[in-house]
């Protein structure tokens, strides 16, 4: 079951004309600017170029744009006058025109205002086939309800109605009489077949619409994709909003009827897209759940379309139509017709809430409100001039808006001074040519600079004799050609680059080179040979004269230790190097001078840690594993061997040495620290130690001891041998011995 609802929205088409320029390069109409052998193509040239050889007459013309037609936005309130369709403005402005120049964009600037109370037409286009017999019933009565629902939204609709069931040939339908007549089975009473009829065009009368679509009768075929594309079709192009033929895209009505049917192809999706996109019709797809896929496909396919999801009896129909165009009102898209030739065109959008799309999204903005307004910023560009070189015209419009831009272009092919040409002039060879821009425009038949020959002259020998250098060279040194006895030398890819002389044997791209550019930079190539600028001298001009160069800090030029040369300084005193001659790596307190930054740099200590970064990046720094691994000093340059010690009694050691401009450091990156005491050893030697004297005192007491009591015995035993001892008992001795008897022992 198919619903084509197509919304028609009658805005006025407003044109907006550019002036589109195509350009032309930049050119000088000096007479005497081209040296002998240029072309007159030489003549255009890039600014910086021409300026750089001389030129003080320039023309460079550039681009512009005039608006041509700048009405304002319609801030239209619902209820209020009612204005025609062609009355209300929603894009800004409307029409415009573009002098356009070759590679140089034109950006133009567009506003959108969606407008309140903007007129709807719908025309709701219904498959009649039998399988819509049940929803018919339930459309007979959308008129005037879908006019008071759409209400709500303006109060300028309309509505139209039309069907189709398919085309009224084999295979798609029976083509027996019977059938023909009613093509339904049993007792089922149906109309004839038809393709596409129209039963009622745009009216604001929703009772007619319900009086006409009551008398609608479903019919049947046999073929199950409905003739939906040959109905659209009609539907936009007839402005009521085996077939082998392809479908013409045309109107073929006869008393609203489709009468081509049976003669043309269904139209091809991408047909169908230019018909409803040049009609400015959008359309809903109001489709069951088991079409939804199909269609949603297709809806990817048609741009400014929507799907919706039909209930079985169409019940829903109302709101459907109402969510759909809601959804795609609120969504602004831009589209442009067909470009000339070498014009290219970019969107960039600026949407609600500040958002930014570029690219293809840049054409586009969505969930915009009534009264809503947003931005396009688009840049046309044209590379080149078209053939005809007569103006073009492109047309910008939003999808589904019959208002547009019109834009019209006008290329810059020429310059200024070929307007004030003095045709058939004397100074073109008798009035052979216009003299225009400094150089003759030959009539047709003559050539030359001065149009001085006629085309059947150019290839003669004696005049190919006039453009060889000698006998045995090649004509025009093989660099040009020889047009009337003169030599017009070939143009190069690189523009700067150029032949020159009268056999063409100079150029200005084969001089020497320095620094890989030509003349160093600062000459120019005349006949392969460089013309230095002031203060530089050489082949290639790569020596200065300038000696500031070299000055020193002292003043004097390399210090007094050397001569100046293109600006360097070449060293006389080979202890002395650097590019002032003021470095001497191997005089006394180098390495003092340096070993704060070193040590800073190396290893992060030392006074000047803190401000390393700025006071220490004057030298390269290089770390290596041990001493060995330090350069040692070669003839090319000369080397310093640093030791220094740091507040930590390490020693830490570099080279420095001045390697042309570049100064160069080898650090060890290794510390060479004294080695602290191994504790273990102490301890065990103090306690030695202290058991060790512990034990000799004691010995030395022991033995003291033993003297001593061997002198006091000694003396005891003389005093012993001299002594007198009397024998008499002591009168106050009393024995220590005291006998008791037991009184009852009876000495058993």
């Amino acid at each position: 079951m198919v619903f084509n609802f197509i919304i028609c929205t009658p805005n006025l088409t407003c044109l907006i004309h550019i002036i589109q320029t195509a350009t032309a390069l930049i050119f000088t109409p000096h007479q005497e600017f081209l040296k002998q052998g240029e072309p007159t193509s030489a003549r255009c040239d890039e600014l910086e170029s021409l300026k750089k050889r001389g030129c003080d007459k320039i023309e460079n013309p550039h681009g512009s744009q005039r608006i041509l037609k700048n009405k304002a936005v319609t801030n239209r309130k619902k209820g209020a006058e009612k204005l025609r369709p062609e009355d209300i403005t929603q894009i800004q402005p409307q029409k415009l025109s573009l002098n356009l120049r070759s590679g140089e964009p034109q950006n133009i600037k567009l506003r959108f205002k969606r407008a309140e109370d903007y007129p709807i037409d719908l025309y709701y286009l219904m498959d009649l086939s039998y399988s819509m017999k049940d929803d018919l019933e339930n459309v007979k009565n959308l008129g005037t309800s879908l006019m008071k629902e759409m209400s709500k939204i303006t109060s300028d609709f309309r509505i139209g109605f039309g069907s189709f069931v398919e085309k009224t040939v084999m295979p798609y339908i029976s083509t027996t009489p019977a059938k023909l007549l009613n093509p339904c089975t049993g007792d089922q009473n149906c109309t004839s077949p038809f393709s596409y009829k129209n039963v009622l065009k745009l009216t604001s009368n929703g009772q007619q619409f319900n009086s006409l679509v009551g008398q609608q009768q479903i019919s049947g075929n046999l073929d199950s994709p409905e003739g939906g594309f040959d109905a659209i079709m009609q539907v936009a192009v007839c402005g009521v909003s085996g077939i082998v033929l392809p479908n013409d895209g045309k109107c073929h009505l006869e008393n609203n009827m489709y009468t081509m049917s049976h003669y043309y192809d269904y139209p091809s999706i991408a047909h169908l897209v230019q018909k409803l996109s040049e009609n400015n019709i959008q359309t809903i797809f109001a489709v069951t759940e088991e079409f939804q896929p199909v269609y949603k496909e297709l809806k990817n396919l048609i741009p400014k379309s929507a799907v919706g999801t039909l209930s079985a009896n169409s019940s829903n129909v109302i709101n459907l139509i109402v969510d759909a165009y809601n959804s795609l009102s609120s969504e602004v898209i831009l589209e442009n017709s067909k470009l000339p030739e070498g014009v290219t065109i970019t969107y960039q959008s600026r949407c609600k809430n500040g958002v930014v799309n570029e690219g293809e999204n840049g054409r586009k903005c969505s969930n915009i409100s009534i009264g809503d307004e947003v931005s396009f910023n688009i840049n046309i560009t044209a590379q080149g001039c078209p053939k005809q070189g007569k103006p073009e015209s492109i047309k910008i419009k939003p999808l589904g808006f019959t208002e547009e831009v019109e834009i019209l272009l006008n290329f810059i092919c020429e310059c200024e001074c070929h307007k004030h040409g003095i045709k058939n002039s004397d100074m073109c060879h008798n009035g052979n040519g216009t003299f225009e821009c400094g150089a003759c425009r030959c009539n047709k038949g003559r050539v030359g600079r001065q149009c001085e020959c006629r085309k059947d002259e150019v290839s003669t020998e004696d005049l190919d004799k006039n453009c060889r250098k000698d006998n045995g060279t090649d004509i025009c040194s093989n660099n040009g050609e020889c047009v009337c006895g003169t030599c017009e030398c070939k143009k190069r890819d690189n523009p700067e680059e150029r032949y020159s002389g009268k056999f063409c044997e100079c150029d200005n791209f084969n001089c020497d080179r320095s620094n890989n550019k030509l003349c160093g930079g600062h000459g120019r190539c005349e006949c392969r040979v460089c013309i230095c600028d002031a203060n530089y001298t050489g082949s290639a001009c790569d020596c200065s004269l300038d000696t500031s160069t070299c000055l020193a800090s002292n003043k004097q030029i390399c210090n007094g230790r050397g001569n100046c040369e293109c600006g360097t300084c070449r060293c006389t005193d080979p202890k002395f190097q650097g590019p002032t001659c003021e470095i001497c790596p191997t005089c006394p307190g180098v390495c003092t001078e340096h070993k704060e930054c070193v040590q800073c740099r190396a290893f992060g200590t030392g006074e000047k840690k803190d401000t390393c970064e700025r006071d220490c990046s004057y030298f390269n720094l290089i770390k290596v594993k041990d001493r060995d691994k330090l350069p040692q000093p070669v003839q090319a340059f000369p080397l310093m061997h640093c030791k220094e010690r740091d507040a930590n009694d390490c020693w830490f050691y570099y080279t420095y040495a001045v390697n042309n401009t570049e100064k160069e450091v080898h650090v060890v990156d290794a510390l060479e620290c004294p080695a602290g005491p191994d504790i273990i050893p102490i301890v065990a030697g103090v306690v030695t130690g202290i058991v060790l004297i512990g034990l000799a005192l004691l010995l030395i007491w022991k033995l003291l001891m033993i003297i001593h009591d061997r002198r006091e015995f000694a003396k005891f035993e003389k005093e012993k041998m001299n002594a007198k001892w009397d024998t008499g008992e002591n009168p106050i001795y009393k024995s220590a011995v005291t006998t008791v008897i037991n009184p009852k022992y009876e000495g058993k």
